[in-house]
Protein backbone atom coordinates (compact mmCIF):
# COMPACT_ATOMS: atom_id res chain seq x y z
CA UNK A 1 0.00 0.00 0.00
CA UNK A 2 1.16 3.10 -0.63
CA UNK A 3 1.42 6.08 1.55
CA UNK A 4 2.83 9.77 1.74
CA UNK A 5 6.33 8.57 0.87
CA UNK A 6 5.14 6.70 -2.36
CA UNK A 7 6.34 3.31 -3.64
CA UNK A 8 10.05 4.14 -3.72
CA UNK A 9 10.85 4.05 -0.25
CA UNK A 10 9.46 3.40 3.66
CA UNK A 11 8.17 6.03 5.75
CA UNK A 12 10.05 6.86 9.31
CA UNK A 13 7.80 4.55 10.95
CA UNK A 14 7.63 1.60 8.83
CA UNK A 15 11.61 2.12 9.08
CA UNK A 16 11.21 2.23 12.52
CA UNK A 17 9.20 -1.30 12.44
CA UNK A 18 12.12 -2.61 9.87
CA UNK A 19 14.92 -1.92 12.67
CA UNK A 20 13.47 -3.50 15.66
CA UNK A 21 12.27 -7.04 13.21
CA UNK A 22 16.18 -6.30 12.36
CA UNK A 23 17.15 -6.06 15.28
CA UNK A 24 16.12 -9.41 16.77
CA UNK A 25 16.87 -11.24 14.21
CA UNK A 26 20.89 -9.77 14.82
CA UNK A 27 20.36 -10.24 18.80
CA UNK A 28 19.71 -13.79 17.60
CA UNK A 29 22.26 -14.85 15.11
CA UNK A 30 24.54 -18.41 15.55
CA UNK A 31 27.61 -17.47 17.25
CA UNK A 32 29.64 -18.70 14.19
CA UNK A 33 27.76 -16.81 11.98
CA UNK A 34 27.81 -13.68 14.35
CA UNK A 35 31.93 -13.89 14.48
CA UNK A 36 32.07 -14.01 10.78
CA UNK A 37 30.01 -11.97 9.81
CA UNK A 38 31.74 -9.35 12.31
CA UNK A 39 35.31 -10.30 10.87
CA UNK A 40 33.71 -8.92 7.16
CA UNK A 41 32.44 -5.93 8.49
CA UNK A 42 35.78 -4.87 10.20
CA UNK A 43 37.90 -5.99 7.22
CA UNK A 44 35.13 -4.10 5.33
CA UNK A 45 34.99 -0.56 7.11
CA UNK A 46 39.62 -1.22 7.22
CA UNK A 47 38.91 -0.70 2.85
CA UNK A 48 36.80 2.04 3.70
CA UNK A 49 39.87 4.00 6.01
CA UNK A 50 42.39 2.43 3.17
CA UNK A 51 40.69 4.06 0.25
CA UNK A 52 40.39 7.49 3.02
CA UNK A 53 43.97 7.46 3.66
CA UNK A 54 45.01 6.52 -0.18
CA UNK A 55 43.02 10.28 -1.35
CA UNK A 56 44.35 12.32 2.20
CA UNK A 57 47.95 11.60 1.38
CA UNK A 58 47.80 13.13 -1.36
CA UNK A 59 49.83 16.56 -0.46
CA UNK A 60 48.80 18.64 -3.75
CA UNK A 61 45.02 18.43 -2.42
CA UNK A 62 43.65 21.16 -0.69
CA UNK A 63 42.98 19.95 2.85
CA UNK A 64 38.72 20.59 2.16
CA UNK A 65 39.04 18.92 -1.03
CA UNK A 66 41.12 15.78 0.51
CA UNK A 67 38.74 15.16 3.53
CA UNK A 68 35.60 15.40 1.58
CA UNK A 69 36.81 13.51 -1.24
CA UNK A 70 39.09 10.86 0.82
CA UNK A 71 35.42 10.95 3.29
CA UNK A 72 33.60 9.83 0.66
CA UNK A 73 35.73 6.82 -0.57
CA UNK A 74 35.58 5.86 3.15
CA UNK A 75 31.74 5.69 2.44
CA UNK A 76 32.73 2.02 0.83
CA UNK A 77 32.71 0.34 4.12
CA UNK A 78 29.18 0.58 5.38
CA UNK A 79 27.99 0.26 1.41
CA UNK A 80 29.74 -3.41 1.53
CA UNK A 81 28.40 -3.67 4.96
CA UNK A 82 24.99 -3.23 3.91
CA UNK A 83 25.00 -4.28 0.49
CA UNK A 84 27.02 -6.92 0.75
CA UNK A 85 25.46 -8.30 4.60
CA UNK A 86 28.40 -8.07 7.44
CA UNK A 87 27.61 -7.32 11.24
CA UNK A 88 29.27 -3.81 12.20
CA UNK A 89 29.29 -3.03 16.20
CA UNK A 90 28.48 0.72 15.33
CA UNK A 91 25.75 -0.26 13.05
CA UNK A 92 24.72 -2.43 15.60
CA UNK A 93 23.69 -0.25 18.33
CA UNK A 94 20.39 0.26 16.56
CA UNK A 95 19.69 -3.18 18.64
CA UNK A 96 18.96 -0.77 21.32
CA UNK A 97 14.87 0.15 19.89
CA UNK A 98 14.49 -3.52 19.62
CA UNK A 99 15.77 -3.50 23.71
CA UNK A 100 13.36 -0.64 24.35
CA UNK A 101 10.24 -2.53 23.17
CA UNK A 102 11.32 -5.50 24.87
CA UNK A 103 11.90 -7.50 22.05
CA UNK A 104 15.26 -8.61 23.04
CA UNK A 105 16.69 -9.07 26.37
CA UNK A 106 19.67 -6.91 28.00
CA UNK A 107 22.20 -10.08 28.02
CA UNK A 108 21.57 -10.63 24.25
CA UNK A 109 21.87 -6.95 23.21
CA UNK A 110 25.46 -7.27 25.41
CA UNK A 111 26.45 -10.89 23.55
CA UNK A 112 25.98 -9.23 20.19
CA UNK A 113 28.16 -5.98 20.75
CA UNK A 114 31.18 -7.89 22.64
CA UNK A 115 31.26 -10.71 20.17
CA UNK A 116 30.21 -8.15 17.12
CA UNK A 117 33.02 -5.62 18.39
CA UNK A 118 35.56 -8.29 19.34
CA UNK A 119 35.11 -10.08 15.56
CA UNK A 120 35.26 -6.63 14.02
CA UNK A 121 38.93 -5.86 15.52
CA UNK A 122 39.74 -9.29 14.42
CA UNK A 123 38.79 -8.38 10.85
CA UNK A 124 40.38 -5.14 10.88
CA UNK A 125 43.33 -5.76 12.01
CA UNK A 126 43.57 -9.27 9.77
CA UNK A 127 42.80 -6.38 6.63
CA UNK A 128 45.94 -4.49 8.45
CA UNK A 129 48.46 -7.35 8.19
CA UNK A 130 47.72 -7.96 4.70
CA UNK A 131 47.83 -4.38 3.64
CA UNK A 132 51.44 -4.16 5.88
CA UNK A 133 52.24 -6.95 3.47
CA UNK A 134 51.43 -6.39 0.67
CA UNK A 135 53.67 -2.83 0.42
CA UNK A 136 50.57 -0.74 0.07
CA UNK A 137 51.65 1.57 1.86
CA UNK A 138 54.57 2.25 -0.13
CA UNK A 139 52.82 4.25 -2.65
CA UNK A 140 53.47 7.54 -3.61
CA UNK A 141 56.82 7.71 -2.48
CA UNK A 142 55.64 6.24 1.16
CA UNK A 143 53.62 9.03 1.43
CA UNK A 144 50.76 6.55 2.25
CA UNK A 145 52.42 4.77 4.93
CA UNK A 146 53.10 8.74 6.15
CA UNK A 147 49.72 9.75 6.10
CA UNK A 148 48.61 6.25 8.24
CA UNK A 149 51.15 7.07 10.57
CA UNK A 150 49.94 11.10 11.40
CA UNK A 151 46.64 9.95 11.58
CA UNK A 152 47.45 7.28 13.86
CA UNK A 153 49.70 10.05 16.01
CA UNK A 154 46.56 12.35 16.05
CA UNK A 155 44.36 9.70 17.43
CA UNK A 156 47.34 8.37 19.89
CA UNK A 157 47.14 12.04 21.45
CA UNK A 158 43.56 13.50 21.77
CA UNK A 159 42.48 13.96 24.65
CA UNK A 160 39.56 11.67 25.92
CA UNK A 161 36.78 14.00 26.38
CA UNK A 162 37.42 14.96 22.67
CA UNK A 163 37.29 10.91 21.35
CA UNK A 164 34.46 10.52 23.50
CA UNK A 165 32.49 13.29 21.63
CA UNK A 166 34.06 12.02 18.69
CA UNK A 167 32.60 9.23 19.06
CA UNK A 168 29.18 10.50 19.77
CA UNK A 169 28.85 12.52 16.92
CA UNK A 170 30.55 9.68 14.52
CA UNK A 171 27.48 7.07 15.73
CA UNK A 172 25.29 9.47 15.30
CA UNK A 173 25.66 9.87 11.45
CA UNK A 174 26.56 5.92 11.16
CA UNK A 175 23.40 5.73 12.22
CA UNK A 176 21.44 7.85 10.51
CA UNK A 177 22.91 6.48 7.62
CA UNK A 178 22.21 2.85 8.56
CA UNK A 179 18.31 4.35 9.48
CA UNK A 180 18.12 5.76 5.89
CA UNK A 181 19.62 3.59 4.28
CA UNK A 182 16.65 0.48 5.77
CA UNK A 183 13.95 3.25 4.18
CA UNK A 184 15.62 2.21 0.50
CA UNK A 185 14.54 -1.15 -1.69
CA UNK A 186 17.49 -0.64 -4.18
CA UNK A 187 21.56 -0.53 -3.69
CA UNK A 188 21.37 3.18 -5.18
CA UNK A 189 18.80 3.74 -2.59
CA UNK A 190 21.20 2.59 -0.35
CA UNK A 191 24.11 4.54 -1.65
CA UNK A 192 22.20 7.59 -1.88
CA UNK A 193 21.84 6.96 1.85
CA UNK A 194 25.07 6.24 3.34
CA UNK A 195 27.44 8.30 1.66
CA UNK A 196 26.42 11.76 2.71
CA UNK A 197 26.58 11.26 6.12
CA UNK A 198 29.31 9.09 6.29
CA UNK A 199 31.70 11.33 4.13
CA UNK A 200 30.07 13.88 6.80
CA UNK A 201 31.45 12.08 9.77
CA UNK A 202 34.55 11.86 8.35
CA UNK A 203 35.32 14.95 7.04
CA UNK A 204 34.65 16.14 10.33
CA UNK A 205 37.45 14.22 12.15
CA UNK A 206 35.15 12.45 14.31
CA UNK A 207 36.22 9.14 15.62
CA UNK A 208 34.90 5.30 14.47
CA UNK A 209 35.82 2.56 16.66
CA UNK A 210 36.02 0.04 14.02
CA UNK A 211 38.32 2.23 11.72
CA UNK A 212 40.73 2.96 14.52
CA UNK A 213 41.10 -0.78 14.56
CA UNK A 214 42.06 -0.82 11.46
CA UNK A 215 44.28 2.29 12.06
CA UNK A 216 46.36 1.50 14.71
CA UNK A 217 47.49 -2.15 14.20
CA UNK A 218 49.07 -0.49 10.46
CA UNK A 219 50.32 2.11 12.15
CA UNK A 220 51.88 0.36 14.65
CA UNK A 221 53.28 -2.20 12.68
CA UNK A 222 54.93 0.16 9.96
CA UNK A 223 56.69 1.85 13.35
CA UNK A 224 58.15 -1.73 14.28
CA UNK A 225 59.03 -1.82 10.48
CA UNK A 226 61.69 1.14 11.29
CA UNK A 227 59.63 3.74 9.44
CA UNK A 228 60.21 7.58 9.90
CA UNK A 229 57.95 8.28 12.42
CA UNK A 230 56.24 12.15 12.48
CA UNK A 231 56.24 14.72 14.82
CA UNK A 232 54.81 12.71 18.43
CA UNK A 233 54.77 9.61 17.03
CA UNK A 234 56.62 7.68 19.50
CA UNK A 235 53.31 8.04 21.39
CA UNK A 236 52.02 5.20 18.84
CA UNK A 237 51.25 2.03 21.04
CA UNK A 238 48.85 -0.38 22.51
CA UNK A 239 48.54 1.48 25.12
CA UNK A 240 47.68 4.44 23.17
CA UNK A 241 45.25 2.38 20.89
CA UNK A 242 43.70 0.84 23.93
CA UNK A 243 43.17 4.59 25.25
CA UNK A 244 41.44 5.57 22.00
CA UNK A 245 38.99 2.59 22.00
CA UNK A 246 37.84 2.80 25.05
CA UNK A 247 36.28 6.61 25.48
CA UNK A 248 35.05 6.35 21.51
CA UNK A 249 33.52 3.28 21.85
CA UNK A 250 31.73 4.22 24.65
CA UNK A 251 30.93 8.12 22.46
CA UNK A 252 30.00 5.50 19.97
CA UNK A 253 27.26 3.11 21.91
CA UNK A 254 25.63 6.89 23.47
CA UNK A 255 25.49 8.26 19.75
CA UNK A 256 23.81 5.20 18.14
CA UNK A 257 21.68 3.83 20.91
CA UNK A 258 20.91 6.77 22.98
CA UNK A 259 20.17 9.43 20.42
CA UNK A 260 19.37 7.87 17.53
CA UNK A 261 17.73 4.26 18.46
CA UNK A 262 16.08 5.43 21.90
CA UNK A 263 15.20 8.54 20.36
CA UNK A 264 13.32 7.24 17.33
CA UNK A 265 11.76 4.75 20.10
CA UNK A 266 10.47 7.47 21.86
CA UNK A 267 8.98 9.07 18.75
CA UNK A 268 7.54 5.85 16.91
CA UNK A 269 7.48 2.87 18.78
CA UNK A 270 6.67 3.79 22.69
CA UNK A 271 3.42 5.44 21.63
CA UNK A 272 2.32 2.36 19.70
CA UNK A 273 1.90 0.51 22.51
CA UNK A 274 -0.98 -1.19 24.08
CA UNK A 275 -1.93 1.57 27.11
CA UNK A 276 0.72 4.17 26.52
Amino acid sequence: MSDVYGFDAFSPQQIAERVQSVGVVKARLPLLSMVMLGMLAGAFIGLGALYYTLVVSDAQLSFAVARVLGAVCFSLGLLLVVVAGAELFTGNNLLAMAWADGKVTTREVLRNWVVVCAANFAGAAGLAVLVFLSGHTGMNGGAVGRAYLAIATAKSTMPLTELFFRGVLCNVLVCMAVWMALAGRSVIDKFAAIVLPISAFVAAGFEHSIANMYFFPLALMLKSAGAALPAGGDAITVYAMLRNLVPVIAGNIVGGSVLVALVYHVIYRRPARPGS
